[in-house]
């Protein structure tokens, strides 16, 4: 059976990309520093303890989960810009696409966008999740283009015993007439501070904790511009709380465009709507840009 390759946070990029290819997986070790994980527990933590458990059973009975990550902490960028999961996540989602426009043939290549965000502490006593795609949230075939790539942070030990999330290496490569089972899972086994980033087309879940204390990661999607992102980071996340994130992150929660012209705002680049202090001033500015593109 493969097992998950293990690689440090100054690994050679072509490396993780190929490992990816090939395995649909790769655990990423001090992923993270103890300042930023510490920082993430001070912000999250409390949070997470007072969440009820999960009512729907595909959630866990035993499970926590907090969403709408980016309004509760302003200590993603490092985690989300991490230089082998962005790096890879637009290696392997941001492919030129040849499309005509009139007589002439031109590439244009989509942006990546940040689609949802949760923490997820499983508790003693619960049992493995389904096994299942993240991408199948879109309907689409497999195999085919990468347009989702995921990111598990273990905030907490992940341990075959505690929980940690099940993976089938490989499984990003099946069609979607072969059914995933258990025995072919291994366990992403890794350090408070690692992260695991998968394909959405790889099979996962969460795993069984038989141990008597709880498991926490922290999970992050980068989804092809193009998409509706899962979760609705303009509603989740206020202005105000936008805006405490460097511009790279502010775009690539949403306020940006996807080529050749997904997500504009007044036909113009939706991020200027951060640059107005409101609404009617960002729509003035966008009909400003409008008349003097006309002249």
């Amino acid at each position: 059976m493969a097992e998950l390759q293990h690689v440090g946070p100054d690994a050679d990029l072509d490396h993780v990309t190929e490992i990816m290819e090939r395995d649909g997986a790769i655990i990423i070790e001090n992923f993270a520093d103890s300042e930023t994980l510490a920082g993430l527990w001070e912000d999250l933590g409390p949070d997470l303890q007072d969440s009820d458990y999960c009512e729907v059973g595909y959630d866990g009975h035993r499970t926590r989960r907090i969403s709408s990550l980016f309004a509760r902490t302003t200590r993603l960028t490092p985690i989300v810009t991490q230089p082998l999961y962005l790096g890879a996540s637009r290696r392997l989602i941001q492919k030129p696409v040849p499309i005509w426009i009139g007589r002439s043939q031109i590439e244009m290549t989509p942006s990546i966008q940040i689609s949802a965000s949760q923490a997820i502490q499983i508790d003693p006593g619960q049992g493995k999740q389904p096994l299942h795609r993240e991408d199948t949230l879109y309907l689409r075939p497999h195999p085919g283009p990468v347009i989702r790539m995921q990111l598990m942070l273990a905030m907490s030990d992940f341990t075959a015993e505690n929980g940690a999330t099940l993976v089938i290496p490989g499984s990003h490569l099946w069609d979607d007439t072969r059914a995933p089972r258990y025995a072919e899972c291994v366990p992403a086994a890794m350090p408070a501070g690692s992260g695991l980033i998968f394909q959405g087309g790889t099979y996962h879940s969460g795993g069984r904790n038989d141990t008597d204390k709880a498991r926490t990661g922290l999970t992050l999607s980068l989804d092809l511009g193009s998409l509706r992102q899962e979760e609705n980071q303009y509603l989740a996340v206020p202005k105000e709380k936008v805006l405490a994130y460097p511009e790279e992150v502010r775009r690539l929660l949403g306020y940006d465009r996807c080529a050749p012209g997904v997500g504009w705002f007044e036909l113009q680049d939706p991020h200027m709507v951060l640059e107005h202090d409101d609404i009617d001033a960002a729509r003035a500015a966008a009909d400003q840009l409008g008349l003097n593109a006309a002249a």
